[in-house]
């Protein structure tokens, strides 16, 4: 498989996995190829209904989109796992000078989203990646009341576990994804 963005996720109750699909279709809008995959649960358990992510395809893509549920300010252990476990990739550089962005999901306005798109930066940045968010030119950035960052999409589902993404939250995803395509294909011709 050649040219594609890969949209690589951890998701337990839905709504990091909402924003999955919507940054896949923004990648799509912009006219390149969006795999999403998931990163495999340590416990084993999987609700998921896209493929466990390998890492040759991971190391094949051309772009990156990597959103993890917050936990205490920071990405679920299954996400941090799963970096520790790409020692192979990072020898060899398979990563560096890809762009990349992240997202994530959280159950309050000030349950650690910025921290933890922050942190999860942190081994894109150790890989060589060039990390890339959502420039203040996207209007619903200015105007949202719940998720959404210069960091990356975001999604606040609230008290109510609700996991349907808003408005705001939708376009400002979609607007990554084609964002993170449009980098990937520009980058991609000069490496």
């Amino acid at each position: 498989m050649s040219g594609y963005v890969l949209v690589l996720y951890y998701s337990r109750h839905g709504a990091v996995a909402a924003l999955a699909d919507k940054i896949a279709i923004g990648i799509q809008q912009a006219g390149a190829e969006a795999m999403v995959r998931c990163i495999p649960p340590l416990d084993n358990s999987s609700t998921s209904r896209h493929a466990i992510v390998t890492l040759a395809e991971l190391s094949g893509c051309d772009g990156l989109a990597f959103g993890s549920p917050v936990r205490f300010g920071n990405m679920v252990a299954d996400a941090k796992a799963f970096w520790d476990g790409t020692t192979s990739l990072w020898l060899k550089g398979e990563l560096i000078d890809k762009p990349a962005g992240v997202f994530t999901s959280s159950g309050s306005m000030h349950g650690g989203n910025e921290t933890t798109l922050l942190s999860m930066s942190l081994p894109l940045l150790h890989h060589g990646m060039l990390l890339t968010g959502i420039p203040y030119s996207e209007p619903e950035l200015h105007q949202t009341s719940s998720g959404g960052t210069p960091y990356g999409p975001s999604h606040v589902s609230g008290h109510h576990a609700d996991n349907k993404l808003s408005v705001d939250e939708q376009r400002l995803a979609i607007a990554f994804g084609k964002r993170l395509a449009g980098l990937s294909r520009q980058l991609k011709q000069h490496r």
